[in-house]
C-alpha cells in the first residue's frame, strides 16, 4: 500500500491579508463550521471589523443556541502582546463571553496568560488559544485545520467556591461524564446536530436554526428524569402561535407534551420527560442518550415547521 505524507503549507502562502483574505474566508457559513465543531458553538450573525473605540475587531458573532457574544481575533503570525491585549479590549467594549484567538504560532507566555485567564475569571468567560495550520498530501489542495492550546477548564471554573461540598462535586463530575459519553454518541451517530463543549452545567442547548427558540437537554438526577424541551427564550407570541397548533405538533411528535407559558417570567418551555436517570448507574446511558437524541431530532424538525 502506497501512502502520501503530510506536507504542512504556510498560511501566508493561502491569506496573504488578515483582514481582506483570512477573515473573509473565515466568515463564510462552510469555513466557520470548522470553529463550530472545536467550540461546541453555533455561530451565526457575524459581522467583520467591528469597532470598538480606535480598534476594529476582526470577526463578532453570536451562539445561535445561547445568544452570547463571541469576538474572534485573528493573527497570521506567531502570538503577541499587542494582540493579547486587543482581545481584552475587545471583550470588554462588546461584552463577550467566548474570546477566540486565532495564531499562527503560540508563545509559551502567551499559553500562560490565556490558561490563567481561564482559571481565574468567572465561569460566564472564556478564552481559546487556537493555532492555524494548513497541509496538503502531494498536489491535492490545501486544507486548514485549528488546533486548540488553550481552553476553557469548565471543571475547575465551575466548582470554585463548592470545593467544601462533595455531594456537589460528585454531580458535577456525573455530569462530565454524560455528557462526555452523549458528545461521542452524536458524533458515532453523524452528528445530527452539532455538539456543545462538555461542561458541569446540568443543560445542554441545541440550535434549530432561529434565535427565538431552542432545544435544551437537561439533566434532573433528583427526580431520576431528562427533560428535553423546547425553550422559548422572550417571545409569548410565539408561544401562543405554537400552543394554537398544539393538536397538529403533537399528533407529528407522536408525543403529550408540557405547555408551560410561564407568564411572569420571559421564558416559555415545552417539555418533555424521559425517566430513568441515576448518576449512580451507568448501565442504561446508551438507551437513555439514543431516546434523547432520537427526540431531540423529531422535536427539531416539528417544531422549526410552526416557527
Amino acid at each position: 500500500m502506497k501512502l502520501g505524507r503530510l506536507k504542512e503549507v504556510n498560511v501566508r502562502d493561502l491569506w496573504h491579508h488578515e483582514q481582506y483574505d483570512f477573515s473573509n474566508w473565515l466568515s463564510e457559513e462552510e469555513n466557520i463550521e470548522l470553529l463550530n465543531d472545536i467550540l461546541g458553538l453555533t455561530l451565526i450573525d457575524i459581522n467583520k471589523e467591528v469597532y470598538v473605540g480606535a480598534y476594529r475587531c476582526d470577526l463578532v458573532a453570536r451562539d445561535e443556541a445561547t445568544g452570547i457574544n463571541i469576538i474572534i481575533e485573528n493573527q497570521l503570525e506567531c502570538s503577541n502582546h499587542d494582540h493579547s491585549g486587543k482581545i481584552i479590549t475587545y471583550a470588554s467594549g462588546l461584552d463577550a463571553q467566548v474570546i477566540v484567538w486565532i495564531v499562527e504560532e503560540a508563545r509559551e507566555e502567551h499559553r500562560s496568560a490565556i490558561e490563567w485567564l481561564n482559571n481565574n475569571t468567572n465561569k460566564k468567560l472564556n478564552f481559546f488559544l487556537i493555532e492555524l495550520h494548513a497541509y496538503k498530501i502531494g498536489d491535492s489542495i490545501p486544507a486548514p485545520k485549528f488546533e486548540i492550546i488553550e481552553k476553557p477548564n469548565d471543571f475547575i471554573k465551575n466548582s470554585k467556591g463548592n470545593s467544601d461540598s462533595n455531594d456537589m462535586s460528585k454531580t458535577q463530575s456525573e455530569r462530565v461524564i454524560f455528557w462526555t459519553m452523549f458528545n461521542e454518541l452524536v458524533v458515532n451517530r453523524g452528528k445530527p446536530f452539532n455538539i456543545r463543549k462538555v461542561s458541569t452545567d446540568n443543560w445542554y442547548n441545541v440550535a434549530i436554526g432561529t434565535s427565538e427558540a431552542h432545544i435544551c437537554i437537561n439533566l434532573v438526577n433528583k427526580e431520576s428524569s431528562i427533560v428535553i424541551e423546547l425553550y422559548i427564550n422572550n417571545n409569548k407570541e410565539l408561544f401562543d402561535k405554537l400552543y394554537g397548533n398544539k393538536t397538529e405538533i403533537e399528533s407529528e411528535l407522536g408525543l403529550s407534551l408540557d405547555w408551560q407559558r410561564l407568564n411572569n417570567r420571559k421564558a416559555s418551555r415545552i417539555k418533555y420527560l424521559i425517566y430513568g436517570l441515576n448518576f449512580d448507574n451507568h448501565e442504561n446511558y446508551s438507551e437513555l442518550m439514543n431516546e434523547i437524541i432520537d427526540k431531540v431530532i423529531l422535536m427539531r424538525k416539528v417544531f422549526i415547521k410552526y416557527i
